[in-house]
């Protein structure tokens, strides 16, 4: 036993020296991890079952390893690579976005600097997602920039991707578009504050929790029913570009399946597209639509500063009925109508200031007032989650929010009990078959997302 221990203290002694003489960040740490290595290796025959009454046999083998210095010398030639992800900033410079990914290149800055394509991309909107590769002095090697298609029409199927590559007499951009990727993800959280909280630490996409709370707006008014406590599971397409899941509006990908649960009461949904009629919409899992003729709010997601109800009027001062709901949201938040219909007014009205109005079937009307902009004209068909305009303070507000009102033959009607009782879309008998194959496989998905807690991962 003495003679192999010199042996090995004899071998670390040579390696240390040779470290002295190559002295690279990782020279010491391999050196450590080979000194670890036995010169023999020992064995045990594998047992089969019921063999406890079979002999042993000890296998004593001699390992031949390289020579010490020359593995070293090898990792001391490696040239090691740097891969660092990160987003664009409102503030980044051609400097400060390398410098912040562990690249120092004065060279590979001027280029991002003055090569038209490389300045239009990276000065562009925030947000876009970047991945560099440097060797182990920090020299840029190539960096990748991908963000949403340049033309309107690809952004749901394609990406744009900037490749920068370095060569020996410089750097080249070349610009594409390229196909988004699908992939299906679960995901689960519990509420402790709000919705979007509990999405954000879950991991799931702002655009999916929107969809999650359309899906489920019949059933629970997110606005005042949430509950601490209250917990949620969705089964989701996220789409991917090169691999690297996006956040990008519409092309984020769209709900799948849910389950929330609500002070204790659960609620499922699905989405089905009835392949007779082409048309896609959320469905609980007895077949009823969970798409009714009213949404229950004109914004995805916002805070009720004034319900429907008597209320002291902050710009009269006095009491007086508050005959619609007002949503607090900053200015510039998209206003959506509430259901399909047609624009019967759009324009300035005294104390409403931008103001729209909308005639539904039925002999209903809804009423959008304060607004910063309108993004529709008079006589124009709508459809329900349509954009008509953004969040202001125009007319006799004393902040941005939107004023909503439901009217039903010219009474003010309350815009929740509306939509909770208006008419759902029910499933056509002939697809009912198909649609519980449907149920029956996310079931088992919302099952697992459920049992995984919180947090997003992908899914077979």
């Amino acid at each position: 036993m003495t003679d192999w221990k010199t042996e090995l203290k004899r071998a670390l002694t040579g390696a240390e020296a040779f470290a002295a003489r190559h002295p690279r960040a990782l020279t010491g740490t391999v050196v450590g991890l080979l000194g670890g290595f036995a010169i023999t290796a020992f064995g045990i025959a594998p047992l089969a079952p019921n063999a406890a009454d079979l002999p042993r046999q000890l296998i004593s083998e001699p390992v031949q390893t390289l020579d010490l210095e020359e593995q070293l010398s090898a990792l001391a030639s490696h040239q090691l690579s740097l891969v660092r992800n990160d987003v664009t900033r409102a503030s980044d410079t051609a400097d400060s976005l390398l410098r912040r990914m562990g690249a120092f290149d004065p060279a590979a800055a001027e280029f991002l600097r003055n090569d038209p394509l490389a300045r239009r991309v990276l000065q562009g909107r925030v947000g876009k997602m970047v991945q560099l590769s440097a060797d182990d002095a920090g020299t840029v090697q190539s960096m990748i920039v991908r963000f949403p298609a340049e033309l309107a029409e690809q952004q749901t199927t394609h990406f744009s991707r900037l490749s920068i590559q370095r060569h020996a007499t410089g750097f080249s951009a070349k610009l594409e578009a390229a196909p988004l990727q699908s992939q299906v993800r679960l995901g689960s959280g519990v509420v402790r504050s709000s919705l979007f909280v509990a999405t954000d630490e879950a991991g799931i996409p702002d655009a999916i929790a929107s969809q999650m709370a359309d899906m489920f707006s019949g059933d629970i008014d997110f606005h005042r029913e949430l509950r601490k406590g209250d917990r949620f599971s969705v089964v989701f397409e996220s789409m991917t570009a090169d691999g690297e899941p996006i956040n990008w509006g519409q092309a984020a990908g769209r709900v799948i399946a849910g389950e929330f649960v609500n002070n204790g009461k659960s609620y499922s949904a699905v989405w089905y597209k009835d392949s007779a009629s082409g048309k896609g919409n959320f469905y609980g899992f007895d077949g009823q639509s969970k798409r009714r003729a009213f949404l229950a709010s004109p914004m995805e997601f916002s805070r009720v500063t004034s319900g429907f109800a008597m209320r002291f009027h902050p710009i009269l001062q006095k009491w007086r009925a508050h005959l619609g709901t007002d949503f607090g949201a900053p200015t510039g938040t998209p206003v959506r109508t509430v259901g399909d219909g047609l624009v019967e007014f759009a324009g300035w009205q005294n104390g409403f200031g931008n103001v729209i109005y909308v005639r539904h079937a039925g002999e209903r009307q809804t009423v959008y007032a304060h607004l910063s902009r309108m993004d529709v004209k008079k006589g124009q068909r709508v459809e329900q989650g349509q954009r008509i305009g953004a969040v202001g303070a125009t007319g006799w507000a004393t902040g941005p929010h939107l004023h909503f009102e439901f009217r039903v033959k010219g009474q003010h009607q309350d815009p929740r009990v509306i939509a909770r009782a208006s008419e759902a879309i029910t499933l056509p008998a002939s697809a009912k078959a198909q649609f519980q194959q449907t149920v029956a496989s996310v079931k088992s998905q919302l099952s697992a997302a459920e049992s995984m807690g919180v947090g997003v991962s992908g899914a077979d």
